[in-house]
Order: structure tokens, then C-alpha cells, then sequence
């Protein structure tokens, strides 16, 4: 009998044994496959893009965001133009995506001092900037997120900024080695943001920016951290990228990208930032943060020994895209869209286009085409942005409800056998709106070091379909409200709005003039949106916008008087409702409590 006792206890301590082991099994398998929400974008682009919204209203017009070389850059354009593709030296095409005043930084705002802010590659400068803009659009204060295990994962390469002779540079010595070092780049958005998650800059080339963001959700899931900015930027210092693919012969001659066209006759350079701010769906949920998209799996490899060092390889597109689908547990027929790299070279072309058909173009169901398109088309190649641009554009894609059309492909490359599957170009938009089916789309990028990365991005799921997933994964609860998003300002001012019974709105600036520019960019941004109550607008902004030293209180029974307030908030005049100040540090009249005990430890103290 004692015997049997024991073997009976051993067999329920077994049993337990196993229970817990498969729920740490399920638990592991959950964590390793768990969705990742995007939360916030920022971004900067060609054609004076500054904003998310900016960026949709220029692909729904078709805009082109090509021009002429930039003056701000010291090139000698005359001679560094020559439409011979073989004269040394030289570049035969005097066109690209230029971003617009990309030399210009507001260094106090970061705490920077001018001199300092001179060695710092632009390229780093951008991405603070884009970081607090995508953080704020999250619903999130920047300064909140002090000692938080955010994550930093930044894609760049280096731009050759501060490449000076020793004469040159005497005046910023000393901060030339942090401000040109690639590595600083994610690292000084977490000194300044007081961030201590992992912080990478990446650099595969053309795929940086979607590598960074195959690499935070890894870091997501894993809980390296709970939170993660991740995307890429480039800034064009210098022409040498004109000047190599000149000899190349492998850059288009007007600065345009005709990705998948007939007359494509290479890429067309560019520049660009972008920052998507990501989180685990349930914390995203649980946070009440807004949910814009969801990446459900992603995947990144090489060519390895191929027909060539810069050359693209077909077979390790279609596994990375393989590997993508595994890893979001989805087949090839679950995809509507692909935003494809579409790097427009008589060579790149037609073997993406071939993995896209031999993967995504097979056994698809009748009238279900792969759509297929490309943002380089309207903005050019932005290289380590690159998969940025494409994530922020699909994004707005799923949010819109349309595919956008692809610019310059009236006729599809003749290169091309469209016939061996069902993928179709984007020559004119295509309405994308919710239905039966989740719509997904995938994001391509291949960097010439031979790493690709594909990323599989979904509609975000409604609260339906979140509270079944929480109760099958036995989380906690979700389906908290979004926050309304806010467009930031320009890093002089930013607005903070609380309720109150007649509506308070509360806005703040680092300056007084930042103070009366927010107030009339809040005004634009109020008149705007008419849908939006102020109380709804008031408590977002009120738990999402830092509290700086200058400040006003402008309150009001409905929209017309708080607008109204505004207005001469932003032109100096006083009106009812509209209070201002300033809190300055060691300003006269500030209040200071001592508790000196028996008062030693500086002579004068308490009489100071």
C-alpha cells in the first residue's frame, strides 16, 4: 500500500509537471509568434514631407517629388554634371528626392549646444526629430519614457558629413568623432530620451530600415524591451553616389524610379527619415495606444555566393519571403499586396518580380490578383529609409482603404512574364477596404550587401477580434480607447490639452514664440478636424505632450471660443479665456523651500 501512495504521488507530481512544461511550451510558441502593433510613425521625405498625412497626400495625388540638385550642399553642379556615363568624376544625372531645409535643427530644444549640433551629422539630427514627432503621435510623452526599456533600432550608413580637412573642422573639435560616428546615431535618441533598451544602428544598406524593424520586434517578443522605435534614415552629404552608379550605369537619368516599367533605366537617389514606434498588441491594447497596423511576421537572410556581389538573387528573395509567411503562420494567398522594393534597374526588376510571381503569383484564387507597387516612384530610392518609406506607406494604405497607384508604369517591363502567375502592377489606384477577409500586405527590401527583408503588416484587429485573442492567450484585458492623434509641432512648442467643465486646452512651448506658433498650428489643426470633440482632443493631448516652461490656458464653452483663443494666443492680443506664463528656471519670484536642519551646510543658507 505505501508503495502504491507513492507511486501515485509521483504520477500526479509527473502530470504537473508536464501541464506546466506545455504551457510554458504554448507560452513560448505565443510569445514567438505575437503580433506587433505599430503605434506611431514620423517621418521626413521628399516633396516638403513632414508628416504621415503629408506623405499619403502626395502619393493619393500621384505627386512626383523629384527635382534638381540641392544649393545647400556646397556642389559645384557644373562640374560635377556630364551626361557622358564614362568621364570620371562626374555624374550624369543632376536629379533626386531632396528633403527640404534638412540643414535646419532646433539644437536648444534637445538640450545641444550650437557648436556641438554643427559636428552632428544631419542624419542624427533628423532622427531626434522624428523620434519625439512618432512617440507624441503614439499617445506617448517622450519625457515619460526616461529609465524605460524602450528600445532604439536605427538604420543608416555613413554619410560622410564632417569629412573635412583638419583646418575645416578647428571649430568643432571635439564633438566631430559623436557626431560622424554611425553608432551615435541610435544612441543619441536614447541619451537624449533617457532610453535603456537595446539601441542598434543598422547597416545593410537599402535594407537598414526593415532590418531595424525585423530586429525590435525579435527584441519585442523576446521582452528585451517593451517598447522600440525602429526605421532608418539617409541624408545625401556628399555626390559620391551619383558619381559611383554613373560608372555603374545604373542610375536613372532624371532622378526617377519607373519601378516595373518599360522605360525603368535605374534608380533614382533620394533621401529621407522615418520612425515607426512599435509595441506588443496586448501591451498596445492594454496602454491604450492607437493600433494603426500590425506585424504579423517578418524575416531577413543573404544571397550568399550568387552571380554576383551587388547583384540580387531570385531563390533568396522567394525563402525570405517564404521564411516571412512561416514566420506570421499565413500562406502566400493571404496577401493582397506587396509595397516591393522596385529599385528600378534593367537587372533588379525582373528577378523581384520573379520571386513575387513564383511565391505570391501562385494558386491564388480568381479575381485576386497580387497587387504590386512601389513609393520609390514618387519620392526615389532613400536607401537606408527605404523600407521605412514603404512600411509608412502601406500603413496609410490599410488606414485610407487604397492601394495607391505606382508612378511611371503605363507600361509594364517587357523583361517581365507577367503571364507565369497572377501579379498586377499599380497603375491606378486600387480601393482597399475592409471586408470578410483581414487584409494584409507584404514589404520588400534588398540591400547591395545582399540582405533581404520581407515584412508582413495586417489591418489591426477590431476589438472583437481582440478580445478572442486575449481570451485564447489568457492575457489580461484589452480593448482600451485609442488616443487622438495630434500633429506635432516643430520642436519649439508643443500643446498639451485637459478637460475641465468648460474644456481646457493647455498649451506650452519652450519659448514664448514657440508658445504663440504652437497656439496657431493648434488653431489649423482644430479647425481642420471638425469631427473631434475638444474634450476628446484635450484628454490625449493632455496625457501625450510634455509640459514646458512657457505656457497658456485657453479655455471655452464649444469649438468657436477655444478656437477663437487660440488665435489670439497666436497673435499676442489678450481676450477672455486666454491666460499665459512662463516658469523659468532661477526666474525672480520663484518660490524655493529649505529644510536645512540646523542650517550648516553652506554658509548664508537660509538668508539665501
Amino acid at each position: 500500500m505505501a508503495n502504491e501512495d507513492k507511486f501515485r504521488d509521483y504520477l500526479k507530481l509527473v502530470t504537473a509537471n508536464l501541464r506546466q512544461a506545455r504551457r510554458s511550451l504554448r507560452e513560448v510558441e505565443r510569445r514567438r509568434h505575437e503580433p506587433i502593433a505599430v503605434v506611431g510613425m514620423g517621418c521626413r521625405f521628399p516633396g516638403g514631407v513632414n508628416t504621415p498625412q503629408e506623405l499619403w497626400r502626395l502619393l493619393a495625388e500621384g505627386g512626383d517629388a523629384i527635382c534638381g540638385f540641392p544649393d545647400d550642399r556646397g556642389w559645384d553642379v557644373d562640374a560635377l554634371y556630364d551626361p557622358d556615363p564614362d568621364r570620371m568624376g562626374t555624374s550624369y544625372s543632376r536629379h533626386g528626392g531632396f528633403l527640404r531645409q534638412a540643414s535646419e535643427f532646433d539644437a536648444g530644444f534637445f538640450g545641444i549646444s550650437p557648436r556641438e549640433a554643427l559636428a552632428m551629422d544631419p542624419q542624427q539630427r533628423l532622427m531626434l526629430e522624428v523620434a519625439w514627432e512618432a512617440l507624441e503621435r503614439s499617445g506617448i510623452d517622450p519625457q515619460s519614457l526616461k529609465g524605460s526599456p524602450t528600445g532604439v533600432f536605427a538604420g543608416a550608413y555613413a554619410s560622410g558629413y564632417g569629412l573635412k580637412p583638419a583646418e575645416e573642422s578647428q571649430e568643432v573639435e571635439g564633438h566631430l568623432l559623436t557626431g560622424m560616428a554611425t553608432s551615435v546615431l541610435s544612441g543619441r535618441i536614447a541619451f537624449s530620451l533617457g532610453l535603456v533598451g537595446p539601441t542598434v544602428t543598422v547597416d545593410t544598406a537599402c535594407s537598414s530600415a526593415l532590418v531595424a524593424l525585423h530586429l525590435a520586434c525579435q527584441s519585442l517578443r523576446t521582452g528585451e524591451c517593451d517598447l522600440a522605435l525602429a526605421g532608418g534614415v539617409t541624408v545625401i552629404v556628399t555626390p559620391t553616389m551619383f558619381v559611383e552608379f554613373s560608372r555603374q550605369k545604373g542610375m536613372s537619368v532624371d532622378g526617377r524610379c519607373r519601378s516595373f516599367a518599360a522605360a525603368a533605366d535605374g534608380s533614382g537617389w533620394a533621401e529621407g527619415a522615418g520612425l515607426l514606434v512599435v509595441e506588443r498588441l496586448s501591451d498596445a491594447r492594454r496602454n491604450g495606444h492607437p493600433v494603426l497596423a500590425v506585424v504579423r511576421g517578418s524575416a531577413i537572410n543573404q544571397d550568399g555566393a550568387s552571380n554576383g556581389l551587388t547583384a540580387p538573387n531570385g531563390p533568396a528573395q522567394q525563402r525570405v519571403i517564404r521564411a516571412a509567411l512561416a514566420n506570421a503562420q499565413l500562406t502566400t494567398a493571404d496577401i493582397d499586396v506587396v509595397e516591393a522594393h522596385g529599385s528600378a534597374t534593367t537587372l533588379g526588376d525582373p528577378i523581384e518580380a520573379q520571386a513575387l510571381i513564383a511565391t505570391y503569383g501562385q494558386d491564388r484564387p480568381e479575381g485576386r490578383p497580387l497587387w504590386l507597387g512601389s513609393v520609390k516612384s514618387n519620392i526615389g530610392h532613400t536607401q537606408a529609409a527605404a523600407g521605412a518609406a514603404g512600411l509608412i506607406k502601406t500603413v496609410l494604405a490599410l488606414q485610407n482603404q487604397t492601394m495607391p497607384r505606382t508612378l511611371h508604369a503605363e507600361e509594364p517591363s517587357p523583361h517581365i512574364d507577367w503571364s507565369a502567375g497572377r501579379v498586377r502592377l499599380l497603375q491606378e489606384p486600387v480601393p482597399w477596404a475592409p471586408g470578410e477577409r483581414t487584409r494584409r500586405a507584404g514589404v520588400s527590401s534588398f540591400g547591395i550587401s545582399g540582405t533581404n527583408a520581407h515584412v508582413i503588416l495586417e489591418e489591426p484587429p477590431g476589438p472583437e477580434d481582440f478580445v478572442d485573442e486575449v481570451e485564447a492567450d489568457g492575457d489580461g484585458e484589452g480593448g482600451a480607447a485609442e488616443a487622438v492623434e495630434i500633429a506635432p509641432a516643430d520642436h519649439q512648442d508643443h500643446a498639451i490639452l485637459t478637460p475641465s467643465d468648460r474644456t481646457v486646452w493647455l498649451v506650452a512651448g519652450r519659448s514664448a514664440d514657440g508658445l504663440a506658433g504652437q497656439a496657431g498650428r493648434l488653431r489649423e489643426f482644430a479647425l481642420a478636424r471638425p469631427e473631434l470633440e475638444p474634450a476628446d482632443v484635450a484628454w490625449s493631448l493632455a496625457t501625450s505632450r510634455s509640459a514646458f516652461d512657457y505656457r497658456a490656458v485657453v479655455s471655452g464653452t464649444d469649438r468657436t471660443s477655444l478656437v477663437s483663443g487660440l488665435a489670439s494666443l497666436a497673435t499676442g492680443q489678450s481676450a477672455p479665456g486666454v491666460t499665459s506664463g512662463s516658469l523659468v528656471a532661477g526666474g525672480v519670484g520663484r518660490a524655493v523651500f529649505v529644510f536645512p536642519g540646523q542650517g550648516s551646510q553652506w554658509a548664508g543658507m537660509g538668508r539665501e
